[in-house]
Protein backbone atom coordinates (compact mmCIF):
# COMPACT_ATOMS: atom_id res chain seq x y z
CA UNK A 1 0.00 0.00 0.00
CA UNK A 2 1.24 3.36 -1.09
CA UNK A 3 0.87 6.69 1.11
CA UNK A 4 0.02 9.77 -1.10
CA UNK A 5 1.74 12.68 -0.40
CA UNK A 6 0.08 15.55 1.94
CA UNK A 7 -1.68 18.04 -0.01
CA UNK A 8 -1.24 21.87 0.23
CA UNK A 9 -4.02 24.36 0.84
CA UNK A 10 -2.75 26.97 -1.88
CA UNK A 11 -2.93 24.17 -4.36
CA UNK A 12 -3.54 25.58 -8.05
CA UNK A 13 -6.07 23.20 -9.05
CA UNK A 14 -9.46 21.98 -6.96
CA UNK A 15 -9.08 19.21 -4.90
CA UNK A 16 -11.78 16.51 -3.69
CA UNK A 17 -13.41 17.12 -0.07
CA UNK A 18 -11.98 14.16 2.38
CA UNK A 19 -9.73 12.68 -0.77
CA UNK A 20 -6.69 12.37 1.87
CA UNK A 21 -5.89 12.15 5.78
CA UNK A 22 -3.33 14.63 5.61
CA UNK A 23 -3.04 18.10 4.43
CA UNK A 24 -0.17 21.18 4.82
CA UNK A 25 -1.19 24.05 5.42
CA UNK A 26 0.50 27.68 5.94
CA UNK A 27 -0.14 31.01 7.44
CA UNK A 28 -1.21 32.60 4.43
CA UNK A 29 -4.08 30.23 4.79
CA UNK A 30 -5.22 30.74 7.89
CA UNK A 31 -8.10 31.03 9.22
CA UNK A 32 -8.19 27.20 8.35
CA UNK A 33 -11.33 24.83 7.78
CA UNK A 34 -12.43 21.76 6.53
CA UNK A 35 -12.93 21.39 3.84
CA UNK A 36 -10.38 23.76 2.72
CA UNK A 37 -11.67 26.80 0.37
CA UNK A 38 -10.56 24.82 -2.43
CA UNK A 39 -12.71 21.86 -2.23
CA UNK A 40 -15.95 21.19 -3.17
CA UNK A 41 -18.78 21.20 -0.51
CA UNK A 42 -21.63 19.31 -2.51
CA UNK A 43 -19.72 16.13 -1.24
CA UNK A 44 -18.62 16.99 2.55
CA UNK A 45 -19.32 18.20 5.66
CA UNK A 46 -20.36 21.26 6.63
CA UNK A 47 -17.47 23.78 7.00
CA UNK A 48 -14.97 24.19 10.58
CA UNK A 49 -12.70 26.37 11.33
CA UNK A 50 -10.08 24.66 12.86
CA UNK A 51 -8.16 26.23 15.70
CA UNK A 52 -4.49 24.89 14.34
CA UNK A 53 -2.23 27.52 15.90
CA UNK A 54 -3.72 27.27 19.59
CA UNK A 55 -3.48 23.55 19.10
CA UNK A 56 1.00 23.64 18.60
CA UNK A 57 0.93 23.81 15.15
CA UNK A 58 -1.25 20.56 14.14
CA UNK A 59 -4.96 20.14 14.22
CA UNK A 60 -7.65 17.65 13.39
CA UNK A 61 -11.51 17.89 11.73
CA UNK A 62 -13.95 16.43 13.94
CA UNK A 63 -16.19 15.71 10.98
CA UNK A 64 -13.90 13.43 8.71
CA UNK A 65 -10.67 13.15 10.80
CA UNK A 66 -8.17 14.68 8.26
CA UNK A 67 -5.26 15.75 9.94
CA UNK A 68 -3.80 19.34 9.33
CA UNK A 69 -0.18 19.98 9.69
CA UNK A 70 1.06 24.23 9.95
CA UNK A 71 4.65 23.82 7.97
CA UNK A 72 5.97 27.68 8.30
Amino acid sequence: MTVPEPATASAASPIQANARSQYEVRRADLPLSCPLPTMALWNSHPRVYLPIEAEGGASDCPYCGAHFVLVD
